[in-house]
């Protein structure tokens, strides 16, 4: 990162407070709820921002990649393990502090689980073993054919839990218990927790920029831009365009797990519909308005818009409207509004100089 990627993001921090010290001060903390969960979605987008801008691969399929995520914490968090407690390796696993005993929210009883801890790690591993398994042999397509196989296998992810009795079917699952994250930090939605966790997502949003950020910026990110640009001339300078199209499309997978897995503890639960594929059309969507190499731009166009949608000001054309903003992007500003604005700034600065010295050498 370069200096002025640092004087942006204090930038970010400094409106980040601000937006805070304004709603709280105005008594519209409630707004914060939908910030927070906006930054979180902001994950996914800035993961396929990585894939689709900097590595040149479309992608359909991340929304299963957040419901794999977020289904992964809630099963397991959730799912009563009590018939295995005498087990010997379930009194292992308990010493450890991967299983937990705890209360039943609903009838009281006491009910063997793992805890938030256990079940995203295991959720960011079962995340790579997925991502090999289907980015391997689909990154070896191009074009639409990869963004075709992405999104089948969201379908299949979708259906798989719309059919499933553990995944709560239709109904989703709800229930899903607070995460002590840290020492008096806690990821969930209740009102007492709403500024506290509000700061948790925005700083995993900052870490998250700062990570691709620095990757973009490294011996990785050139080749990955490399490959962008042209995979032939790539391989033919000894780029192993394989493997760092996997290690792109591993990666922008684990942010979208990781943000279903703590947006699920935040709302308590999670349905089928994040893994339908118009939440993927969606994220895709995001990265093309804010601009496809853009991360800024991503970031804050995913906010503002993720915003707009939550708190229902598109009511029913919710869908309909981001496909028109698709439509426009692609039609009118393929390379986002971003880039087009920061060339009229520009022209008109250099105009203005021009212009200054020109009366200046009259004179």
């Amino acid at each position: 990162m370069n200096r002025r990627n640092y004087f942006h993001l204090l930038l970010l921090a400094a409106a980040v407070i601000l937006i805070q010290l304004c709603a709280s001060g105005l008594n519209k903390e409630f707004y914060l709820t939908q910030l927070t969960m906006s930054a979180y979605y902001s994950l996914v987008v800035l993961g396929l921002c990585l894939l689709m801008g900097c590595a040149g691969q479309a992608s359909l399929g991340h929304g299963a990649f957040f419901a794999i995520g977020g289904y992964m914490s809630a099963v397991l968090t959730t799912h009563n393990l009590a018939v295995w407690q005498k087990a010997v390796w379930a009194g292992w696993l308990q010493r450890a502090g991967v299983l937990v005993l705890q209360d039943n929210l609903f009838d009281g009883t006491s009910q063997l689980v793992f805890t938030p801890w256990a079940a995203f790690l295991a959720a960011m591993v079962f995340t790579i073993v997925i991502a090999i398994l289907v980015g391997y042999p689909s990154l070896r397509l191009k074009g639409h054919y990869l963004a075709m196989a992405t999104l089948g296998f969201s379908l299949i992810v979708y259906r798989l839990l719309l059919a499933s009795p553990l995944t709560g079917s239709a109904d989703g699952i709800n229930g899903v218990p607070p995460w002590p994250i840290l020492p008096g930090l806690t990821v969930s939605g209740e009102k007492p927790l709403r500024i506290s966790n509000y700061y948790l997502s925005w700083l995993i949003a900052m870490m998250a920029l700062v990570l691709l950020m620095n990757l973009v910026h490294s011996r990785v990110g050139r080749a990955l831009r490399a490959i962008h640009d042209g995979e032939t001339a790539a391989n033919a300078m000894g780029i192993n365009t394989g493997r760092f199209k996997l290690m792109a499309f591993v990666v922008s997978a684990l942010l979208a797990a990781a943000a279903g897995s703590f947006l699920t503890h935040y709302n308590a639960g999670i349905g089928p519909s994040e893994a339908s594929a118009m939440k993927s059309v969606r994220y895709v969507t995001l990265v093309a308005v804010g601009g496809m190499d853009n991360f800024w731009g991503s970031l804050l166009m995913s906010v503002l818009l993720n915003f707009l949608s939550l708190r229902g000001y598109f009511g029913t054309y919710d869908h309909a409207v981001f496909g028109i903003i698709l439509i426009l992007i692609i039609s009118l500003m393929p390379d986002g509004p971003f880039k087009p604005l920061g060339n009229l700034i520009q022209r008109l600065s250099t105009n203005r100089i021009a212009g200054g010295k020109e009366k200046h050498g009259s004179a």
